[in-house]
């Protein structure tokens, strides 16, 4: 059998030791656009805070892809995927033939079409391992930097940087920082952090034009910079299964990871999955998702029956060392815990005798308790919600409940 992994990441990874759990003698080749081994994306900005390591960001140990018999084809880009022979056509244009293919191509950074923006010397994205080592490279502590963006890209990325530039300006065209994760309050709590750190915010705004080293904005106002972030969002890469599966936002899959083409599959943030906590099918670019997606594909590309059907939005993040956790959809009626100082914050959302979801920012201990009863969908009547609310633990669940959480039964 010839597997076949287009991506690196979490969701190729998964991939292989999915196949290995069940087929240790197929041949499986990776192809990825990059020259690195895999590693870690979310810790790029932890490489340019120096907590970091190239070595230590590494997601598998060296010895990954001898231990699995993998050949990796790194450095190479995939042009074609020629379905009715079965091959990947590849830069060289070489041909790798495939008896189950895997489609982890993950996203890429949006740039918007700025006027002037060719007209900036020093600009980056913030995706990958090259874009940190271009940004380090660029750094001098008299720098003034500008970032587009102020979702999760674009602040880790001003954590990672905050205490080498002389002055960090973020904006974004939505009223408040973390507009995807956090609502109106919460994000008001991780914005007068991360302004203590000296970070500057211009919510609501635009920017018109680039010349230069100046950004003019949509109100007139002018900025002076000297190294320019663009972290505005993410698409997913969609473009090698145009015409092959259905693609709507992402590359359509069932709970099986399977595409609608016969013997492709695809996982990670190129693809669109139910979302269990809505019931909306969407795109969930998250590592663990990625990762999960990619070991269900590649356990059922090997023969083998897996069913990856407990996805839900979730982002577990630090930033300048306050901490968050949020999962799920913010619907329904409220529960606003009490706070114990000023950088806490605590809200449950829940409808219809189900918890749909929760934003935890400071004490984040028990988190994995309401991820629990949203990714299984328990009935609130069925446990002590009112003491889960205020003081989450396993007292609140049945015995049996707590027994099987605990490991203690089937």
């Amino acid at each position: 059998m010839k597997y076949v992994i287009i991506g690196n990441s979490a969701a190729g990874i998964g991939a292989v030791e999915g196949i290995r759990q069940v087929d240790k003698q197929g041949e499986i080749t990776i192809i990825t656009n990059e020259p690195h081994h895999t590693y870690s994306r979310p810790l790029i900005s932890y490489l340019l805070l120096g907590k970091v390591t190239e070595e230590t960001m590494k997601y598998r140990n060296d010895n990954f892809y001898t231990e699995n018999n993998c050949k990796l084809l790194a450095d190479v880009a995939v042009t074609k995927i020629d379905a009715k022979a079965k091959q990947v056509i590849v830069s060289d244009n070489s041909r790798v033939p495939y008896d189950k293919l895997l489609v982890a191509a993950g996203s890429s950074a949006f740039v918007p079409p700025f006027e002037g923006l060719d007209s900036v010397k020093d600009q980056c994205t913030f995706m990958s391992l090259d874009d940190a080592r271009k940004l380090d490279k660029a750094l001098t502590p008299n720098k003034r930097v500008l970032i587009i963006g102020a979702g999760l890209i674009g602040l880790k990325c001003a954590e990672g940087i905050a205490e080498r530039a002389a002055h960090i300006t973020v904006i974004d065209l939505a009223p408040r920082i973390l507009s995807s994760i956090l609502d109106d309050d919460g994000a008001k709590v991780v914005q007068s952090h991360i302004e203590s750190k000296g970070v500057e915010f211009k919510l609501a705004a635009s920017v018109k034009k680039f010349a230069g080293n100046t950004a003019t904005l949509e109100s007139g106002e002018s900025i002076s910079f000297d190294i320019l972030v663009l972290a505005v969002g993410v698409r997913p890469n969609t473009a090698l299964l145009k015409d092959i599966a259905t693609i709507d936002r992402g590359i359509v899959v069932n709970n099986k990871s399977a595409t609608s083409a016969p013997d492709i599959f695809a996982a990670g943030d190129c693809t669109q999955t139910l979302d269990v906590s809505s019931g909306q099918n969407k795109i969930m670019a998250l590592l663990p998702n990625a990762y999960m997606q990619g070991e269900c594909a590649g356990v059922n590309m090997a023969g083998g029956d897996k069913t990856f059907d407990k996805a839900i939005p979730m982002n577990a993040i630090g930033f300048f060392g306050l901490h968050m956790i949020t999962a799920g959809n913010y619907t329904g009626d409220v529960f606003t815990g009490q706070v114990a100082h000023n950088n806490e914050y605590k809200r449950l959302f829940h409808h219809d005798n189900k918890l749909n979801g929760y934003i935890l920012i400071g004490n984040v201990e028990k988190a994995g308790i309401y991820t629990s009863l949203i990714r299984e969908r328990t009935p609130l009547d069925t446990i002590d919600f009112a003491l889960v609310c205020e003081k989450p633990g396993l007292m609140a669940f049945t015995k049996e409940d707590r027994m099987t959480k605990l490991g203690g039964a089937a």
